[in-house]
């Protein structure tokens, strides 16, 4: 096995699998990170890895996985898929990520072939400034991407729960690879932020859902606002909508991540 190990690796590298097996890949594409491997890379290439397998013409409408682990940028990933169905219009898949003898995630996924039907957004977009009027910088642990901040909903919130964002890579059309990219980005910041004080913050995410909902370019602006709804028992609950600049909803999110004492909630994940 080759390693690629480039100190600033592309969004695509980070998607090109090998493949190792049948419905069996690995992503090679390591990085040193002093934190553990990032939910939103490690799902996004298991979508990735779940998309080979299908037949042409079906894109993700949605997504459920779970991080068992914290995983290691540091390490390879690899990927085995189990085809649970083909039918006339839906396929599902699921998938299982491990490091070594130790799984990470994993991923109940499932894809569509398109068709014609009502088309219904019944909550207004965001009324925000357009990206080109806020300074642009890259986002911090995403390769290839950048985003700007227009006004928050919550003021003083710790990190941000709105925001634009996009890719800057040279991304093809195939809509399994922006989908992928979507995903790669919903799992960064939290929604929980806004419930942050000095004894209590978020942590590992712990589930995390995508329903895809209208095909929407990643290497254009969209943005991403996140809306807290619980804290309790240790776990935070949050949901958030990813539009397209024109305000077409693409996506939609929940997840469920670690809500404890500062001392021990942020960055750590659940061990077995």
């Amino acid at each position: 096995m080759q390693q690629t190990t480039a100190d600033t690796p592309t969004i695509l590298d980070l998607f090109a699998l090998e493949e190792v097996g049948r419905d069996a890949y690995r992503a090679n594409t390591v990085f040193h990170e002093p934190f553990p491997l990032y939910g939103g890379q490690v799902a996004a290439q298991a979508l990735r890895a779940a998309g080979l397998t299908v037949p042409a013409g079906r894109s993700p409408h949605s997504l459920h996985g779970y991080y068992l682990r914290g995983g290691d940028a540091g390490l390879p990933t690899e990927f085995r898929v189990d085809r649970d169905r083909d039918g006339r219009s839906y396929s599902a898949r699921r998938v299982v990520a491990r490091q070594g003898e130790e799984i990470v995630f994993t991923m109940s996924c499932s894809f569509h072939v398109e068709e014609e039907g009502a088309d219904v957004d019944v909550v207004p977009a965001p009324d925000v400034p357009h990206p080109s009027t806020l300074t642009a910088r890259p986002m911090p642990r995403l390769f290839s991407m950048e985003g700007a901040l227009p006004p928050a909903p919550y003021p003083g919130s710790e990190w941000p729960t709105r925001w634009w964002a996009r890719c800057v890579a040279d991304l093809p059309g195939d809509p399994l690879v922006h989908a992928c990219v979507l995903t790669y980005l919903s799992d960064i910041s939290t929604g929980l932020a806004p419930h942050h004080d000095e004894s209590s913050a978020s942590g590992a995410s712990l589930d995390h859902a995508l329903w895809f909902h209208r095909p929407v370019r990643l290497d254009e602006w969209v943005l991403m606002d996140l809306v807290p709804h619980s804290t309790a028992r240790g776990r935070g609950f949050y949901s958030g909508t990813i539009r397209a600049a024109d305000g077409t909803l693409g996506a939609s999110l929940t997840q469920e991540a670690l809500f404890r004492s500062r001392e021990s909630s942020v960055f750590s994940r659940p061990r077995s």
